[in-house]
């Protein structure tokens, strides 16, 4: 009996720890994690479809899987995350790969393992005009930030760092924040500079609103993978490795940020430093 007890469980311990690959395979499925709220980055269009350039690399990833593991009818199933719990997703086995505007930090590598580098910014401010213009000036004031995001963290340790007493007011996303700097609820708002001036050029109130050129931090992206599926990133480097390649990464730049927009210098060194040969 407790033999067969075994026999039975093992088929369930298997599936348990296998890896992305062979999940999909037997599935004919793989998950990707998507945030409804960070363009251009990953979003959800007005058909309820994912978008965005970290979408668009996730599907890359999707394809090189199914080629990988033989099934070309491989689907990439969409699922939606939160900010503050986006790597939890991962770890839970919810999502296999993170399409977003995902950082990489050493703390989230001991949670995560990470695929090749996909962009690089920095976070900065948006200020209402006629309101505060230095960094100085938001002594006392409310400063938006998105919650649960290394930007939160970051205001944080510049806003310590520079001795400014503001009080940080964590909120739900890009657009509230705006909207809540737009009606005079808070005094700026603090993220990523390329998400910010996406979200701003976006906004009904982009002639009352301007970007500071004060840069506070480095984010590095990725996309966030399970942590020790060497297979599985090996597939996903591979996929980003290709696009660099070929050049369709630009394409899908242009694509999600708008034509004439300039990728900058330290996106145009990752994708040649991306282009790795097989």
């Amino acid at each position: 009996m407790l033999l067969a007890a075994v026999a039975l469980a093992a088929p369930a311990v298997a599936a348990a720890h296998a890896g992305v690959l062979d999940r999909a395979k037997a599935s004919g499925e793989l998950r990707i994690g998507f945030r409804a709220d960070a363009r251009p980055f990953s979003y959800r269009d007005e058909q309820g479809i994912a978008r965005g350039y970290s979408v668009d690399l996730c599907r890359a990833v999707a394809a090189e899987a199914a080629a990988a593991i033989g099934r070309p009818d491989l689907r990439a199933v969409e699922v939606e995350v939160r900010a503050k719990d986006r790597l939890e997703a991962v770890q839970a086995g919810e999502v296999d790969v993170l399409c977003e505007a995902t950082t990489v930090t050493l703390t989230r590598r001991a949670q995560v393992d990470f695929s090749l580098p996909t962009f690089a910014s920095g976070a900065t401010l948006l200020y209402a005009a006629g309101g505060a213009t230095r960094f100085e000036d938001l002594v006392g004031q409310k400063v938006g930030v998105l919650e649960g995001s290394t930007t939160e963290a970051g205001l944080r340790q510049a806003l310590e760092r520079a001795k400014i007493a503001a009080e940080v007011v964590p909120v739900p996303s890009h657009t509230d924040g705006i909207d809540r700097l737009a009606k005079g609820e808070i005094a700026a708002y603090f993220g990523d500079g390329a998400v910010l001036l996406y979200n701003l050029l976006q906004s009904p109130a982009k002639d009352r609103l301007r970007m500071s050129d004060l840069v506070l931090s480095f984010e590095p992206y990725a996309l966030a993978l399970p942590k020790g599926d060497e297979s599985f990133r090996l597939v996903a480097d591979r996929a980003l490795a290709k696009l660099s390649r070929t050049g369709d990464v630009a394409l899908l730049f242009e694509r999600n940020f708008g034509a004439g927009a300039e990728p900058g210098k330290l996106v145009e060194a990752i994708w040649t430093l991306n282009n790795i040969p097989d």
